[in-house]
């Protein structure tokens, strides 16, 4: 899926991580959402998920 396709909720429009534009949440056509942050390396997710940190003013 292209970025394109998703419904920016969040941010300032470049989304580019490590650009101070993270989180970012978008929503799908189908109406799922999908985050993007930075990557954490907290504990190891099942495979095919991933975690992210989110900044807590988000």
């Amino acid at each position: 899926m292209a970025r394109e396709e998703l419904t920016r909720l969040t941010g300032n429009g470049n989304g580019e991580c490590g650009q101070g534009d993270c989180p970012n949440v978008y929503r799908t056509a189908s109406g799922s959402f999908v985050v993007q942050g930075d990557l954490s390396d907290a504990f190891t997710p099942p495979s095919g998920e991933g975690s992210w940190k989110f900044p807590r003013a988000f």
